[in-house]
């Protein structure tokens, strides 16, 4: 009888569970590899990835019975999109020196509500490029166990600076003693700052190699961390397997960055003629942010931004905007990166229009979100597509985004993992 009751419950566990499949159908769908419109896709998503891509008009689907059907007549799908630069724990409601009236864990908690901004916004990844706490892990830990909503993130825990530089503290006097949290000056204290983030959960390594526009006490063109020692960072990230990317405004600070085998340049608003072929020449990829001085300049002042930033913002949102277009011209690979939290989370979108504006075609601009996103990340198994392996994260908008990008604006259905997470309506 024992012999018997192990017996069964061997055969039990032995036996193969039976999958969850979803069948997602649409008028079209953008095929971001191919580079094209594909009409009436039939997409089929076994335990959370694609088992398989067919058009209802070129081949018959392997559908197996009972398959859940998410039909989107009159809608386009799109890959889920990737922000490559957001800050979760961030809010532009908040600014100067108003964020003081808050306790430290408000910033995390808030950010719970970001999360799922940007999820609803259509982008089902988002590479966060520095937090507090070590929030942006402890928003992935959540998510991944079901008890946050959100994008599939990329952490990268506390950014790296030069003492006195953007990301480390600079607003208080000293008697606070305040100091960021993955402070380093020369290349053998930077590496050691590397290794501590890796050891607490990121997954990808911020550096800020020239001031920037919100920190206090610094100018976004000039270099505060040496080649020597941004080398030494690219080095130490690569060996344990992690991209390195580095916030750098300034001419000198991209240059520098690029030849350090630093693999995403963030912002690059004064970046010149040299440092764009470095940039085409190494393989280095742009993520520039020319869309939230709008949000900026017109409620900064009203949500606390000091003067001096705003005075910031202005002098490099035109420069920005040209050098995105001389960029791209040039060939150099870009990817989206809104650096959302410094305007609203949900608003990411409306960055698309902007990248078409200068030079970009719809079609570019997608696939700056999708294919060239996860290529920059080392994720094209998984992300940036709708194909054979990947994720089942799937959007979809009325119209067709390649002929109206702002389409994207306002994304009707998001599906993350093949669960619907934004139905329509």
């Amino acid at each position: 009888m024992r012999k018997a009751l192990t017996t069964a419950i061997f055969l039990a566990a032995a036996a193969p569970v039976s999958a969850e499949t979803v069948v997602v159908t649409a008028d079209r769908m953008v095929d971001v590899l191919a580079g094209k419109v594909v009409e009436e896709p039939v997409v089929v998503i076994t335990d959370g990835r694609i088992a398989s891509v067919v058009s209802r008009g070129g081949g018959r689907p392997n559908i197996p019975e009972g398959a859940k059907r998410i039909d989107l007549p009159g809608k386009t799908i799109l890959p889920g999109l990737i922000d490559m630069h957001v800050h979760l724990d961030s809010n532009p409601r908040f600014g100067g020196y108003t964020g003081l009236q808050f306790t430290d864990m408000f910033w995390v908690a808030q950010g719970v509500q970001n999360a799922q901004d940007m999820l609803r916004a259509g982008f089902t990844t988002v590479r966060n490029v520095g937090s507090e706490h070590y929030s942006d892990v402890g928003y992935k830990q959540a998510i991944d166990e079901g008890l946050m909503v959100g994008p599939r993130i990329v952490p990268a825990a506390h950014a790296l600076s030069a003492t006195g530089g953007h990301c480390d503290q600079t607003y208080l006097p000293p008697s606070f003693k305040a100091k960021g949290q993955a402070v380093g000056d020369g290349p053998q204290e930077l590496r050691a700052r590397v290794r501590e983030q890796r050891k607490y959960g990121a997954e990808v390594i911020k550096v800020c190699a020239t001031g920037g526009v919100f920190s206090r006490n610094t100018e976004p063109g000039q270099q505060q961390l040496s080649e020597d020692e941004l080398r030494a960072i690219a080095e130490e990230a690569h060996q344990w397997g992690l991209k390195v990317a580095a916030h750098a405004h300034g001419a000198a600070g991209i240059k520098a960055a690029i030849r350090a085998g630093i693999d995403t340049i963030e912002h690059a608003s004064l970046i010149d003629a040299e440092g764009i072929r470095l940039a085409r020449e190494r393989g280095a990829y742009l993520s520039m942010d020319i869309f939230n001085t709008e949000y900026t300049q017109a409620e900064g002042a009203k949500n606390g931004v000091l003067e001096d930033n705003l005075r910031k913002d202005r002098e490099v949102a035109q420069i920005q905007r040209d050098n995105f277009r001389a960029a791209h011209k040039a060939g150099v690979k870009m990817v989206f990166g809104s650096d959302a939290g410094v305007m609203p989370h949900g608003t990411a979108g409306g960055q698309f229009r902007w990248m078409v504006e200068y030079g970009m075609t719809p079609m570019e601009a997608i696939q700056a979100a999708t294919r060239t996103a996860a290529q920059a990340l080392g994720r094209e198994k998984d992300l940036g597509a709708i194909a054979a392996g990947r994720y089942g994260d799937i959007i979809a908008v009325d119209g067709d985004p390649t002929a109206n990008v702002r389409a994207l604006e306002h994304v009707d259905v998001v599906i993350k993992g093949g669960e619907v997470v934004k139905p329509a309506g």
